[in-house]
């Protein structure tokens, strides 16, 4: 699967980039921010029923309507049991994602992988007559390296140093949209063989799936707009290192992988126009 990009490149572009973005995010932010949430209990429950259960649930239909190969369906459906995308709440903020309400819901979704997606995957053993497994402390690691370090380090920095964090802020902001950019140019030139490979009945499936993610938390994320596009994005973006950290674990065939890198580039470019509209309403 090697493109015209060597991978540890745009592998190396994905982690300077999830860590610009957390740590400028969490500038910006206090401990409180993450308690917010909570305040609203019914639509906390509502999103993670959206998040964790709706989304890989429309995976499975959608690819077995469309009878998809099932490398090709095995690798939507890890992606979509990989909550808790690290540029989710980046993107849901920057489409007027209500502010009380995104971090916590993000921060929950990230700590409940860690326990949803084994419990997940135990269940698709059921489906798929397999023997897969991922350990909860290896997926811990992964959301404690890539989201909650730059996120605590940002807040941390927010709350001791004001004027540093002012200063920084709309640097780090620039920094990030160039690394973004970036790292969605590598990503298509990268695996452009490997997209072109899955063919066009996995991208529409992938299309399919996102747009009724988006539609799913639209409908759960409660009247308020903001929330409803914070719950809608978050539903709709999944977290590839998280999916692909379970298919090497599990020595998944390239198939998979392949889909789920396409899934990662196919899921952005469909977001991208429910942000937009939703940005008016901020």
């Amino acid at each position: 699967m090697s493109g015209l990009v060597p991978e540890w490149i745009v592998s190396a572009f994905a982690v300077a980039t999830v860590f610009v973005v957390m740590f400028n995010l969490g500038l910006d932010m206090a401990p409180r921010d993450f308690a917010n949430a909570w305040r609203r209990p019914a639509l906390m429950f509502k999103a993670l029923f959206a998040v964790l259960v709706a989304a890989p649930v429309l995976a499975i239909v959608v690819a077995r309507v469309l009878h998809l190969p099932r490398p090709a369906e095995i690798g939507m459906v890890v992606m979509a049991i990989a909550p808790g995308a690290p540029i989710a709440l980046r993107r849901s903020l920057a489409a007027g994602g209500d502010r009380d309400f995104a971090p916590g819901l993000q921060v929950t979704i990230a700590l409940l992988a860690v326990i949803s997606m084994p419990l997940s995957v135990a269940a698709l053993d059921g489906l798929y007559s397999a023997s897969a497994t991922i350990s909860p402390w290896q997926l811990l690691r992964q959301v404690l390296l890539a989201q909650f370090l730059p996120l605590a380090l940002g807040v941390c920095l927010g709350q001791m140093h004001g004027p540093a964090a002012a200063w920084l802020q709309p640097r780090l902001s620039r920094l990030g949209q160039w690394l973004l950019g970036a790292l969605a140019m590598l990503a298509i030139v990268g695996f452009w063989s490997v997209l072109i490979a899955t063919g066009p009945p996995v991208a529409i499936a992938i299309v399919l799936t996102t747009l009724a993610g988006l539609a799913v938390g639209h409908f759960l994320g409660g009247p308020n707009p903001a929330t409803r596009t914070a719950v809608a994005i978050s539903t709709a973006l999944r977290n590839p290192g998280l999916a692909l950290l379970a298919a090497a674990l599990n020595s998944a065939p390239p198939g998979v992988k392949a889909t789920i890198l396409t899934c990662l580039v196919v899921t952005a470019l469909t977001v991208t126009p429910y942000a937009i509209w939703r940005s008016r309403y901020s």
